[in-house]
């Protein structure tokens, strides 16, 4: 008896379609922290505890999900539900990564929306900004940790940095530029960018259920029609997604900019959300005018406090663009269009590539690439930093212009010492007493709060 509950022990079952439902509506409700904390969860979930899937294989799956544009964790699930019950079970995965956040943070734009200047609540934000800064810089330092290594690197990022900061090439042109010299790197055999990437992610099994089950020859059959099933979802996916996106660009609007504007940061968000506000902030604040700086920081402190990908920032922006040409029920929609079109493409990624993620995981040029990418996302997140902590410490804000070089030019008298106070107690928070995210965020809501209220 003791020997089969010790085997039991050691061979886990395949999951349920109902058992692994419930697992992924737990990491959606759960899949608070950003990226990092959200990959962590799902492989103490479902590596260490559960034993559904292999070390080898979730690594090559997480390696995988960071060559491609959108957000990595999300698309992690997908594919490690894809792994488990073929396309409905990406599907399921997918969609309950994204939608509770979803459905909050559209129900917390409608409130801002409506409700954003109240005293109450615009204290409170007061406060969450400066965590903002802290939280910004603290990922930017775990993410230089893990990219700088030699000078090719330090050199990239620092590139990068003045492409955006100084030059304002276009957020695009800067990742796409970095994974072709990553790529050309890798393809001339040269290691200036190896070191950098995803290391281990912890203790797990070698072997999974799901390992057994897919490493059985007798299950080849299964895997080719799965296969053949994942890029025919893949394919669908793209031309729903096409198809919605034209639509809503031919009727034009604040709905057709919408649309056509998330699309193309659908497609090019390499390094994750903080990578890519930097574009967005370039672009919805100054070309659209959709937002203020001051509301694109509110809305990366709603994503921060909220379960999903950091990325649902961009439903906040989303849903003000449209709020304020429409109205309310008109926000809620664009809001919805922009979940839709920034996530569509995940899957489709997913779909098409997963049934090769064992053989793109062994390419050496494409290893080079995505480190190259990371090391240039050092330099966008410094970027970021500057754009969301000018106008959150200082009242007035200039340019410096001088040819192509235009630099922000605050006025030092407008430094704001609440602002500036609130901000240190963040970063003491982070990197000096450890408080975690959700603590730091809370004392720094409650100290803005006072300030707001009674100095």
């Amino acid at each position: 008896m003791a020997a089969e509950g010790m085997t039991r022990v050691e061979a886990p079952s395949v999951p349920s379609f109902a058992e692994a439902s419930r697992l992924w509506l737990i990491v959606g409700l759960l899949s608070f922290g950003g990226a990092a904390g959200q990959i962590a969860m799902m492989h103490r979930m479902v590596v260490e505890e559960r034993r559904w899937v292999g070390e080898r294989r979730y690594l090559n799956a997480l390696n995988y999900c960071t060559l491609l544009p959108g957000p990595e964790a999300q698309q992690l699930a997908t594919y490690l539900g894809w792994l488990m019950h073929g396309v409905a079970g990406g599907i399921v995965a997918g969609a309950l990564f994204v939608l509770p956040g979803a459905a909050l943070m559209a129900l917390l734009a409608a409130i801002y929306g409506l409700y954003g200047q109240v005293t109450l609540i615009e204290a409170l934000f007061f406060g969450l900004k400066g965590a903002v800064l802290a939280i910004i810089a603290e990922a930017l330092w775990k993410i230089a940790r893990r990219a700088l290594h030699g000078p090719a690197a330090v050199a990239l990022a620092v590139a990068a940095f003045l492409a955006l900061f100084a030059l304002h090439v276009p957020f695009p042109l800067v990742v796409l530029g970095a994974g072709a010299i990553g790529l050309g790197a890798g393809l001339a055999g040269l290691s200036w960018f190896t070191g950098a990437g995803h290391g281990k992610a912890g203790a797990g099994p070698a072997v999974g259920a799901i390992d057994r089950l897919l490493d059985d020859p007798g299950s080849a059959a299964m895997q080719r029609a799965r296969a053949i099933a994942a890029r025919r979802a893949g394919l669908i996916a793209l031309a729903v997604w096409g198809a919605t996106v034209a639509a809503f660009a031919l009727a034009g609007g604040v709905f057709g900019d919408i649309a056509l504007f998330f699309a193309k940061m659908a497609v090019v968000t390499f390094g994750g959300a903080y990578a890519v506000l930097a574009w967005v902030a370039q672009d919805a604040v100054h070309l659209y005018g959709w937002i203020s700086p001051r509301e694109m920081v509110d809305g990366l402190a709603l994503a921060e406090t909220t379960p999903g990908p950091t990325i649902l920032v961009l439903q906040f922006v989303a849903h003000l663009a449209a709020f304020r040409e429409l109205g309310l029920w008109a926000g809620v929609a664009g809001g919805v269009l922009c979940v839709f079109v920034t996530f569509a493409p995940s899957f489709a990624w997913i779909f098409l590539g997963g049934p090769s993620v064992e053989r793109i995981a062994a390419r050496r040029e494409l290893a080079s690439a995505l480190a190259a990418i990371t090391a240039a996302v050092v330099g966008v997140i410094a970027n970021l930093a500057l754009v969301v902590a000018v106008p959150v410490l200082f009242g007035e804000v200039g340019r410096w212009q001088a040819g192509p070089v235009s630099l922000p030019a605050p006025a030092l008298a407008s430094l704001d010492p609440r602002a500036a106070l609130v901000a240190t107690v963040g970063f003491a928070g982070l990197f000096v007493l450890h408080l975690g995210l959700f603590r730091t965020l809370a004392l720094c809501a409650g100290l803005g709060l006072a300030l707001r209220l009674i100095v």
